[in-house]
């Protein structure tokens, strides 16, 4: 980073964007890192989520990264669609994505920090089959917290979303 990009980062408190990284950031949204990725792009690490490349870069809020792992040079990163139901949040993993990156600099430390950072409480419920996460989660953006609930591989998601349903009834009444 040239030291004029470095002032800039330090006196407005957000940093550039790469070169040819067509993302409009909101804001609040600040850059905090980016690295690299083998065989060209980059991932941008923001305030609100995790840029991935492609022909239009998409942001991941920090709310939907399942599971973020580092090694062996690559961050391979798992997202969540999210399902709304009587405001509960019903997640459903996507396959993981892996990101090769030339120079990882403190991409991993932050998506690691940024991603337990956002997740307030948290409990594991054991179900038939399986079981899910119960997660309260600060999305970004936004004030406050949201129910989210993921259930684990082999566990009957309507029974997940019955169970997520009544314990947000609960809350409510309680």
């Amino acid at each position: 980073m040239g030291l004029v990009s470095r002032i800039t980062q330090i006196v407005t408190g957000r940093g550039e964007l790469p070169a040819g990284f067509d993302a409009t950031l909101e804001p609040e949204e600040r850059v905090l890192a980016v690295a690299p990725i083998v065989g060209g792009s980059h991932v941008v690490v923001t305030s609100w989520g995790l840029w991935l490349p492609g022909d239009a870069p998409r942001r991941i809020g920090w709310h939907l990264v399942s599971k973020a792992v580092w090694g062996g040079g690559a961050l391979v990163v798992t997202e969540a669609t999210e399902t709304v139901e009587d405001g509960v949040v019903l997640l459903t993993d996507l396959p993981p994505r892996r990101l090769r990156l030339e120079d990882p600099g403190k991409v991993p430390q932050l998506v690691h920090e940024r991603v337990t950072g956002s997740i307030t409480s948290r409990h594991h419920r054991d179900l038939p089959g399986g079981g899910a996460w119960f997660l309260q989660r600060k999305v970004p953006g936004a004030d406050g917290t949201v129910l989210q609930v993921r259930a684990d591989p082999g566990t009957d998601p309507d029974l997940v979303r019955r169970l997520a349903l009544e314990v947000a009834r609960k809350a409510r009444q309680g």
